[in-house]
């Protein structure tokens, strides 16, 4: 047990299960909590407490423990420093633990019997989950970057298009589960057989994922908008318009009827007082606020806050990083301030007023491969070189409609809708859709976009062929947004037939009509009157103190396309490395590095290839341990195929090798 700050920190205590099975925790103890119990804070997740997350768990829940909570972070079974096998994402058995973690740290002699759930991504999702089964003992939750519906809107689909980012993301989760527990934690006597039963038992979760291509149970189960009734307790929803998730923050605030508020501030996928590229705020402290009211019955005035807290972006450009814009406030959502206009598709128009032509005009469209190049990633950390690039670089493969320059500002809130008569000259294929802010110097930045396998047209969980000629009448969203567009700028829409390597293409290219006369848009503008109230100020980041630590080596990022002219590859190249650590508590040296590739030839759609390759590496004194994992994936008109090694190292000696080669029908994906 150490001291920070007057908190108590127990850095390693066992949660043993009804099965046996030993969870591991590190503890954030107010001084006094012994004698005067506090509510506990949990964030329950498989990010390993004890290295890659030391430092900010250490700050988010030290900061609870001044604050007066205790603050816990439990490694998920078969993660970090726990016992047992993480097999997937979300399953019962990863619920029935976490109910059994909350029933432990309630009956602790350090808490009052009252615990919140807190978490981004991961720890935000099983928030959400844990807390629709209803323990007793759990009174809120802050939910940051998470969904309701696991297979609509998370990083394996979207629109019924299969994203790369669950690709990405599988690889992600390849390497964690290939690491080790830490022996200065476990013992000498007991690491190895841990480390050799993950990596004989996690599997190849991606297989998992691409073997559910439709809304099946697989989805459902611990999809939260099954049920939203379940839900009792207050909640907390957060994200970023960078993020991939803000859109479950509006479908939340809309369908849960328990007490809940929502934010959504110029982020990435990361906590807001850490977040960028936009300004950062004092998250911390707002989750003291929501915990001091829920669970200790504290007025601190979370009653009369407004339901949703956005940040409404100002005209931006592509190429400068800085972010402009204002928060602004709805008291419930749906919000009344918010009204519909519709605008036709005319030959390179947006025409306001909803008027279509008059001519039955058609356009037809067979992107090229390479539109989606400058996309941007769908899960974006809002690091510099994963955000969206200027789409002038997309749209030469592209329809373009757009309005003439606006008379005056139009602030756009809420969730655009595409409305398409459409037919494809092939049964499976997939329209993607862009809204850009063009300004005076023609500079488009996207604000918003979403894409749709057609296949999904009428649903997720029954897809059915398309016939090829036959029209079709398609209605889908676009991501939920605020922008103001200023006055003297345009409103652009660009609608393509793939958006690689954002999506995974369809089997083979498609070409697609629109017939104009049944198509339009409908864009959401905010108009409020000068009584509408302004958010109070949401202060500056604050933190407890960062542990110890040196810097060995910086993180080191890039996002770089290439074309060579002389094979014709066209690829996307991402290099995610973290920097390298050395914590001084545990004197534990610790990195990761990632190289991704997304790429195809001569614009053949079996040529489409992904590959991501990672590595992971830990170091004390003579013991030092690395994994490298490689996932490969390519398709066929009819298949996925994966192929993936692991690879791990004790010193210099490989200590286990596995291979993979599966392939997997498509379904009409």
């Amino acid at each position: 047990m150490s001291e920070v700050d007057g908190a108590r920190v127990i850095e390693n205590t066992w949660i043993t299960l009804s099965d046996g099975c030993r969870l591991a925790a590190r503890i954030w103890l107010p001084e006094d909590a012994e004698h005067n119990p506090v509510p506990a804070i949990l964030e329950y997740i498989p990010y390993r407490k004890n290295d890659h997350k030391a430092l900010r768990d250490a700050e988010v829940h030290g900061f609870f423990a001044a604050h007066g909570y205790a603050g816990v972070r439990v490694d998920l079974r078969g993660s970090g420093d726990s016992e047992g096998v993480l097999r997937d994402e979300y399953l019962q058995q990863e619920l029935n633990d976490g109910l059994e973690v909350i029933r432990w740290i309630a009956q602790q002699p350090w808490c009052s019997g009252r615990v919140g759930l807190f978490g981004l991504s991961w720890g935000g999702f099983n928030g959400l989950q844990l807390a629709a089964l209803q323990p007793p003992e759990l009174g809120a939750v802050i939910s940051v970057c998470s969904s309701d519906d696991r297979y609509a809107d998370d990083v394996h689909y979207m629109g019924g298009c299969l994203l790369t980012d669950n690709l990405s993301w599988a690889s992600t989760m390849f390497g964690f589960n290939s690491c080790p527990p830490d022996p200065q934690v476990v013992g000498e006597d007991r690491w190895r057989d841990m480390w050799r039963e993950r990596l004989e038992g996690s599997g190849l979760w991606i297989r998992n994922w691409l073997e559910h291509q439709r809304r099946d149970d697989y989805w459902k189960h611990a999809s939260v908008c099954e049920d939203y009734s379940a839900i009792q307790v207050p909640v907390m929803a957060v994200s970023g318009w960078a993020d991939g998730y803000s859109n479950t923050v509006f479908r939340l605030l809309e369908h849960l009827q328990a007490p809940r508020a929502g934010l959504v501030g110029p982020w990435g996928h990361k906590y807001p007082h850490m977040g960028g590229p936009g300004p950062t705020i004092d998250f911390l402290g707002e989750c003291v606020r929501w915990w001091d009211h829920w669970l200790k019955g504290i007025d601190r005035g979370v009653d009369a806050d407004p339901m949703a807290r956005l940040w409404l972006h100002d005209a931006r450009s592509p190429l400068v990083p800085e972010i402009t814009g204002e928060w602004i406030a709805e008291q419930r959502w749906p919000s009344p301030n918010i009204h519909y206009h519709e605008f036709g598709l005319a030959r390179g128009r947006l025409v306001a007023g909803g008027e279509r032509t008059d001519e039955a005009e058609t356009l037809t469209i067979r992107s090229p491969l390479s539109v989606g190049l400058f996309a941007g990633k769908w899960c974006s950390y809002a690091e510099t070189t994963d955000l969206p690039s200027d789409q002038r670089l997309e749209d030469g493969g592209a329809l373009v409609f757009e309005t003439d320059p606006l008379d005056e500002d139009f602030d756009l809130l809420g969730d655009t809708e595409l409305e398409l008569e459409i037919e494809a000259d092939r049964p499976v294929a997939q329209v993607a859709a862009r809204l850009s802010d063009v300004d005076p110097e023609d500079r488009a930045t996207r604000v918003t976009f979403g894409i749709r396998n057609l296949t999904h047209r009428d649903g997720h969980e029954d897809p059915q062929p398309l016939e090829p000629g036959r029209r079709y009448r398609v209605r889908f969203r676009l991501n939920e947004v605020a922008q103001r567009f200023r006055r003297g700028h345009r409103i652009r829409l660009s609608i393509s037939s793939s958006y690689w390597p954002l999506a995974w293409p369809a089997p083979e290219p498609a070409r697609l009509t629109l017939h104009l006369e049944g198509c339009c848009l409908h864009l959401p503008e905010r108009r409020v009157d000068a009584d509408t109230p302004v958010p109070r100020d949401l202060g500056e980041p604050r933190h407890a103190p960062t542990p110890g630590h040196t810097l060995l080596a910086p993180a080191h990022r890039e996002w770089k396309t290439e074309h060579n002219l002389a094979t014709n590859e066209v690829a996307l190249n991402v290099i995610n490395n973290d920097p390298v650590l050395q914590l001084h508590d545990n004197d534990l040296t610790f990195g990761r590095e990632v190289h991704e590739r997304y790429s195809y030839r001569s614009e053949s759609y079996e040529t489409v290839r992904g590959e991501v390759v990672q590595t992971r590496h830990f170091r004390r004194d003579d013991w030092s341990v690395r994994t490298v994992t490689r996932t490969v994936l390519t398709s066929t008109p009819d298949t996925f195929r994966i192929r993936a090694t692991l690879d791990a190292y004790e010193g210099d000696v490989r200590i286990y090798a596995q291979s993979w080669d599966e392939s997997i029908p498509r379904d009409l994906v």
